[in-house]
């Protein structure tokens, strides 16, 4: 298949493309570069530079392979779950505005086939675990009310013009690609193992943990994290479900494992070797003690099955990234 990936060169996105590239499919990336970076681009790929609030450029993009694309893969978006809530300006107009422009720009394009990444933020505060499709969606940030809207503007697409789509509701994600094929290093990350490495190789002094009086084990918060190769390749089976003439779908992408804070900065004190320094803090507000996803519907739709999302194959993988970044 032909696929433009928008969002390509970044953390999430360049596992994905490195993914569709290893099951054989030509790729084409779309990218602003304001979060991707060009360490994550790969010469097997087309690079296109430009962004999605900008229409002409988008049309362009569409039109400028060899053969018609077959389909798209959206990954665009601002996620800091906590600016948003501060500028939601930037959001709607980023997230919400700018995925109305790709989908308008596929429609003039005759493509009809798009994965889009949704994110377990749509779901807020959990009535019930583990969180499955049915759960009530009601975002506690701006950042999860703009995937929501994307989800509902891609029912309304699929209606009316035919686009059908696979939204995919990530949980958190981490980890690197094992074989050490994407080199780019999110900027300023905000999720807890890339947190956790940089203070492993000496670039913040030390890890804030949120809280220790949960109800949990140890705690510390409890989350599901999915190794991002296990993100990846849950794109491609989707993509080739949608392809076959399947219908649209909806579903969570988790690794139904809930692992704490200090779990995983243990884990990472064991494989780093080193000492990472920590200092507990208060609790953010609106930060549950657990959130765990159940995945079957994706096991029974995609036939998906995370291989990767164990806690050192996670910690493992990540820490050969940083390692590599600082020598």
């Amino acid at each position: 298949m032909n696929i433009l990936v928008i969002g390509g060169a970044g953390y999430i996105g360049s596992h994905v493309t490195r993914e569709l590239i290893d099951r054989g499919h030509h790729t084409t990336v779309y990218d602003n570069l304001s979060l991707g970076l060009r360490e994550n681009l790969f010469a097997e790929s087309t690079f296109i530079e430009g962004d999605i609030l900008d229409s002409p450029s988008l049309d362009r993009a569409m039109s400028s392979g060899s053969s018609k694309f077959d389909a798209i893969i959206h990954l665009a978006a601002f996620k800091a779950a906590g600016e948003s809530m501060v500028d939601p300006g930037k959001y709607a107009v980023n997230n919400i505005s700018g995925t109305i422009n790709i989908l308008n720009a596929a429609v003039r394009a005759g493509v009809r086939l798009l994965v889009f990444s949704s994110s377990a933020a749509v779901y807020g505060e959990p009535a019930y675990l583990p969180i499955d499709e049915e759960h009530p969606t009601k975002p506690e940030n701006f950042y999860g009310f703009t995937k929501l809207e994307i989800e509902r503007l891609l029912g309304w697409y699929d209606k009316l013009k035919g686009v059908r789509y696979a939204a995919l509701r990530y949980f958190n994600a981490a980890g690197y690609d094992p074989k050490g094929r994407v080199h780019g290093l999110e900027r300023n990350p905000a999720n807890l193992l890339p947190v956790i490495m940089e203070v492993a190789i000496g670039k913040r002094p030390m890890l804030q943990i949120f809280g220790d009086d949960y109800d949990t084990e140890d705690g510390t918060g409890v989350r599901d994290y999915i190794h991002v190769s296990d993100l990846a390749a849950a794109h491609a089976l989707a993509l080739e479900r949608l392809a076959r003439g399947e219908q649209s779908l909806t579903v969570n992408l988790g690794s139904e494992q809930g692992m704490s804070v200090r779990r995983l900065l243990e884990a990472a004190r064991r494989i780093t070797g080193r000492n990472i320094p920590e200092k507990v803090v208060a609790r953010r507000p609106g930060d549950p003690a657990r959130l765990v996803a159940t995945s079957k519907l994706a096991k029974k739709l995609l036939g998906w099955t995370p291989t990767m999302s164990s806690l050192d194959s996670l910690v493992e993988t990540s820490w050969r990234a940083y390692f590599a970044s600082s020598e």
